[in-house]
């Protein structure tokens, strides 16, 4: 099965040309790893870490940049069963993160702190999905 860490060039580029203007969401979906994966001399290397340990770190290190740039988590869950989709996917959490338009995005993935914090997320996760959406508000209807 093929597992998604980063964004290939491809969808990166096709989000990149959404407008920049509005606020969007951003669902991400994770599968943690048995074991953190740090490249070797890394300050995390060696310690033992889990998936989940790893991507505390980097919830801990990104969090601030993502607050600064007005980011917040409007919804956040704790995988339990698929119901439509691949038996064998399953997840471990998923959350929305709110940012008030794609600039702030873009504007933290480009933060030189937030790059070196980026690195607790690659070691945690085996796979992962990132997909953006338009915020919509309640409805008491699907359509």
């Amino acid at each position: 099965m093929t597992t998604y860490i980063d964004p290939s060039r491809e969808n990166f580029e096709a989000f990149k040309a959404l407008p920049r203007d509005q606020p969007i969401h951003m669902l991400n979906m994770l599968l943690y790893r048995d074991r953190a994966e740090y490249p070797d001399g890394h300050e995390h290397a060696g310690k033992g870490w889990n998936g989940r340990r790893a991507y505390e770190e980097y919830g801990k290190t990104s969090g601030p940049i993502f607050h600064r740039v007005g980011g917040s988590i409007v919804w956040r869950g704790a995988f339990q069963a698929m119901v439509t989709g691949p038996h064998e996917r399953q997840w471990h959490d998923g959350f929305v993160a709110h940012y008030p338009n794609a600039s702030a995005f873009f504007e933290m993935i480009k933060d030189a702190a937030y790059q070196t914090a980026v690195v607790n997320r690659t070691a945690a996760l085996i796979d992962s999905r990132l997909m953006r959406f338009e915020p919509g508000g309640e409805s008491d209807t699907f359509g």
